[in-house]
């Protein structure tokens, strides 16, 4: 998983200077831990999220996440079993979704660091790197425990309070 996420993170290109800032600062944070990929890291530790599209790319699925209080995209932490990034991104989509058949873009549209106190307890950083995922036609939702609540909504009218997700969903877009 280690060193797929460097080689990921590695080949990608954004397509502007604060996502290139920000993937030298991923770069620099796997050089420094090996265990970058690992729930366990306390300085931090990599997340893989997917901004999920429907299959005419006019809506995008979100999730009221509990302990946020906020709709963002679904995904989280890479597990055990996670042998690619892109993978772990697909796995989440799919645990949180509930919906089968869903496709990923297997480079990254968007790079994130934020604060959070997650599982560990303790205050934290997630290093997110976002995939852009297709559900396919006629694709229905089901909430999963770990949401609050789950639904489409139009890409052009976003939930209040997520204006953060604009880069993230244009980027997807883009790959649409």
């Amino acid at each position: 998983m280690y060193a797929d996420t460097v080689s990921t993170v590695d080949r990608w290109r954004p397509r502007d200077a604060a996502q290139e800032s920000l993937r030298q600062g991923f770069l620099g944070f796997l050089a420094a831990r090996t265990d970058a990929c690992a729930r366990a890291c306390e300085p931090g530790h990599i997340t893989a999220s997917a901004v999920l599209l429907d299959a005419s790319a006019e809506n995008v699925l979100l999730t009221l996440h509990p302990r946020v209080g906020r709709w963002l995209q679904l995904g989280g932490h890479c597990e055990p079993e996670d042998t690619t990034l892109a993978g772990a991104a697909l796995r989440e989509a799919r645990e949180e979704s509930g919906m089968d058949g869903l496709t990923i873009a297997p480079e990254p549209v968007h790079l994130d660091v934020h604060p959070i106190t997650c599982s560990l307890g303790l205050p934290t950083r997630h290093f997110d790197v976002r995939f852009a995922v297709r559900a396919p036609e006629g694709a229905t939702p089901s909430r999963s425990e770990e949401s609050e609540d789950l639904r489409w909504w139009p890409v052009h009218a976003l939930p209040p309070g997520s204006e953060d997700l604009a880069g993230p969903l244009a980027a997807a877009l883009e790959r649409a």
